[in-house]
């Protein structure tokens, strides 16, 4: 992932307020797991529809959080390998866990009935697996191994912003479907990068 994307660069101006305070890039790492997990209940909860709104709203700030912790420890230079992991993990729960929220909340408010529940559980699960890839590519090659490269200011990891532009639209139903197919399709591709990788080192 590029640390100079159009977030990133929105996200440095505010943070670099925080860099001559005692907050820690740690801990704004887990208010960002915090406020991730409330718009997963949100999302769950889906009727009435007001409670999709707080989800987007605490989502889009959790993304936002998301970023400003690398920000704040390249500024001050307080990284660690803990919080490069925790960070990690934090991801995978709450990029995982808000398409189980959505299936949820499409399951009691729409006829796709358990379905969508599955199809969140399955898109849930490929985050969580790319998510282990990425961990298991670090082991190997060093940190960042795993990430890859955007272009024009954007970033594959961008992507998520998909999430709350389809809730605030009232498009959880064709989100939910979309991400049960591309997010396990994603994870297959990055299995076979991380493969290949493999069998180049080995030759």
């Amino acid at each position: 992932m590029s640390h100079n994307t159009w977030i990133h660069r929105g996200v440095r101006v505010l943070v670099r307020p925080l860099a001559k305070t005692p907050v820690t890039p740690n801990q704004i790492t887990v208010l960002r797991l915090l406020t991730g997990l409330a718009a997963v209940f949100c999302f769950a909860i889906a009727d009435p529809v007001r409670w999709i709104y707080w989800g987007v709203g605490l989502f889009v700030l959790s993304m936002l959080l998301d970023r400003a912790d690398g920000e704040l420890a390249r500024l001050t230079g307080k990284y660690s390998a803990f919080g490069h992991k925790l960070d990690l993990i934090s991801d995978a729960l709450i990029n995982g866990l808000v398409f189980v929220g959505i299936g949820w909340g499409v399951m009691r408010t729409t006829d796709l009935g358990v379905w969508a529940l599955a199809m969140g559980v399955a898109a849930g699960a490929g985050v969580a697996t790319i998510l282990w890839l990425v961990m298991r590519m670090e082991a190997a090659d060093g940190e960042r191994a795993g990430e890859l490269e955007g272009a024009a200011g954007f970033d594959p990891d961008d992507g998520i912003l998909a999430v709350p532009v389809a809730m605030l639209f009232g498009l959880g139903y064709w989100l939910i479907i979309a991400a049960a197919i591309g997010a396990p399709g994603f994870a297959i591709y990055m299995f076979w990068k991380f493969r290949r990788e493999r069998r180049m080192d080995a030759g």
